[in-house]
């Protein structure tokens, strides 16, 4: 899968985020240009367009609807200690309850928030340390007893209501990570 070429005008948000580009594909970051108390609002989605396919840049909204950010807000990477939620519900993207946001931070998210399974999994690279996942496969891949410390949108949280088999773990959650370990609390 090639990496994306935006569509929209750059930047998008000039007063909130800055982009970073890496010499290599798939190296791009988003970081704050303001300073916000924990939860406040950071910005509304507003050029979302519905995603015909799940992409790597896709988002979904909803159990079975998808929609593509069509901003600059798709440079925020994931983080297993993010700084931002994205609120599919509403179509609004906050600051974490539990921190404020200063100018300079990475503006990231907890992509299993959002998403049930992944078009693309990967070996986390977040260095928030022991709560790092270790590795990113959607919000199925992961035990309820750890989905239950992070903000999850309604669509995730209905899922999971569903898939709960009883004994407070989900059906079919072994993921292995990439270097053969497993998400913490998973089923063997």
């Amino acid at each position: 899968m090639s990496e994306f070429t935006p569509t929209w005008q750059q930047p998008s948000h000039p007063d909130l985020i800055e982009v970073v580009k890496g010499d290599e594909p798939y190296q791009a970051a988003a970081y704050s240009l303001v300073s916000l108390p924990a939860g406040a609002l950071f910005s509304k989605i507003t050029t979302a367009t519905p995603a015909s396919q799940d992409t790597y840049t896709s988002v979904a909204n909803g159990e079975n609807s998808r929609i593509e950010l069509n901003s600059d807000l798709v440079y925020c990477n994931h983080s297993c200690d993010p700084s931002l939620v994205f609120d599919m519900t509403n179509f609004e993207v906050r600051v974490s309850e539990h921190r404020p946001l200063a100018a300079g931070d990475a503006l990231t998210f907890f992509y299993p928030s959002s998403e049930w399974t992944m078009v693309q999994p990967f070996k986390c690279g977040c260095n928030a340390g022991a709560a790092c996942l270790g590795y990113i496969a959607g919000a199925s891949a992961i035990p309820p007893s750890v989905l239950g410390r992070y903000w999850l949108n309604d669509h995730i949280r209905a899922l999971l209501d569903r898939s709960s088999n009883g004994n407070g773990q989900m059906d079919q959650m072994s993921q292995p990570a990439a270097d053969g370990a497993r998400v913490e609390g998973a089923k063997a």
